[in-house]
């Protein structure tokens, strides 16, 4: 038994110098690897932090090429020079309706007629009436000269005369109304009702229209628009559509069907105000029926405006008025958008009048750049910038200080 217990420490006092020596080797290993760490992380340099790149956010504006082109060509719609809309004045049931669509009616012809039953009996009754009313104010006359009347009643008779004579005026107005009549030589275009219906007063019945002279209507940009009318709308004002500049402008339609063929136009009118939708200016032609072929309004043509005549005088640029800023020296510049890099880099321009919101721009632009027309206040040459989004305005962040003069 004591032999056995020997034996056993014996064996408990190897093991554990075993492990004594496995924790000495490991701890050398560990100290050995944590050594080096220690010493590169103690030599190595902090990096510096990346700067964050910045961008500014900018409107652009694509600087348009003027009058670059001595010949443009616009698309063109075709519309009547002289179009109505029919209508009686009164109401009643439809009795005649002689015309078609497609029909060509004389000036004066007739187009409809409603039944004129109840109009003939308003003009008996008020005839009656008048009549009435005519011999008592006769009668009066010659009373009141006598004195066997009173003024007052000779007034009252004198009211009740000229009551029913306008009362009578129109009654056979209004049958004459009951007969509508073409106001102009055309072709019926639409018929919008039938026979026989019961209409209301100011009912379209049909579309007239005379097509022996056709108007052609052309969307001119904004900046040819300035151009062509050389002053803008002042000019129009003082002066005709026909002694302006615009009247220098050669305009010639063409359609497509027959390319060889083109028609001379002349100006008709300049409208002043920008289509709601395209942000251009209707501009109308007029020129005669071809005797080629038929033309007809809601058609298509090509319209070739030769700028010759007014290209030198005036070959200018307009671009937005914030866009142009001033520089060190208080000189106008814009800043041009390189679309490789996105960043911006400033220009010097010669500036000229101002229309609106626009101002011309007579040198340092040709025409098809990109310029920051939104934010120009806050840029500085080479500054990198984004493409804003529609909606979007620019505004000044806490941090940038360039070109304002905040505390």
């Amino acid at each position: 038994m004591i032999h056995t217990n020997a034996a056993a420490e014996i064996s408990l006092r190897s093991i554990s110098s075993q492990v004594s020596r496995v924790c000495a080797d490991l701890a050398k290993v560990i100290a050995a690897l944590t050594l080096p760490a220690a010493v590169l992380v103690g030599c190595a340099e902090e990096p510096e932090p990346l700067a964050a790149a910045s961008s500014r956010p900018v409107k652009l504006f694509t600087v348009d090429a003027g009058m670059g082109d001595e010949v443009r060509r616009f698309p063109a719609t075709i519309e009547a020079a002289k179009q109505a809309e029919l209508s009686f004045r009164v109401s009643g049931q439809l009795q005649e309706l002689p015309i078609r669509e497609g029909d060509m009616v004389e000036e004066g012809q007739i187009v409809g007629k409603l039944d004129p039953t109840d109009f003939e009996i308003a003009v008996e009754d008020r005839s009656a009436a008048f009549e009435n009313a005519e011999r008592n104010f006769e009668r009066a006359k010659e009373l009141i000269v006598s004195g066997s009347i009173s003024q007052l009643d000779y007034d009252r008779m004198e009211a009740e005369f000229r009551s029913s004579r306008a009362a009578l005026a129109q009654a056979r107005t209004d049958l004459g109304y009951a007969t509508l009549r073409a106001p102009f030589r055309g072709r019926i275009a639409r018929r919008y009702v039938d026979n026989f219906e019961e209409l209301i007063g100011k009912q379209k019945i049909a579309y007239l229209q005379d097509t022996d002279m056709l108007d052609v209507i052309i969307a001119m940009p904004e900046s040819i628009v300035r151009s062509v009318t050389a002053g803008g709308e002042d000019e129009l004002a003082e002066e005709s559509v026909t002694d302006s500049a615009a009247d220098q402008v050669r305009a010639m339609a063409s359609f497509e069907d027959y390319p060889e063929l083109s028609y001379a136009l002349e100006i008709k009118e300049i409208a002043t105000r920008a289509d709601a939708d395209t942000q251009t200016f209707p501009v109308t032609f007029s020129m005669p029926q071809p005797s080629d072929f038929t033309v007809l309004p809601g058609m298509t043509a090509q319209v070739d405006l030769d700028f010759t005549g007014i290209l030198v005088r005036e070959s200018v640029t307009w671009v937005p008025a914030r866009a142009v800023q001033g520089d060190a020296g208080l000189e106008p510049r814009v800043f041009v958008l390189n679309s490789d890099t996105m960043q911006v880099e400033s220009r010097p321009v010669a500036i000229g009048r101002m229309s609106g919101d626009m101002i011309e721009v007579l040198d340092g632009l040709s025409g098809g750049e990109e310029i920051v027309a939104v934010g120009a206040e806050y840029l500085a040459e080479g500054m990198a910038v984004t493409r804003m989004r529609t909606g979007e305005q620019a505004i000044p962040r806490e941090s940038d200080t360039v070109g304002s003069n905040g505390p």
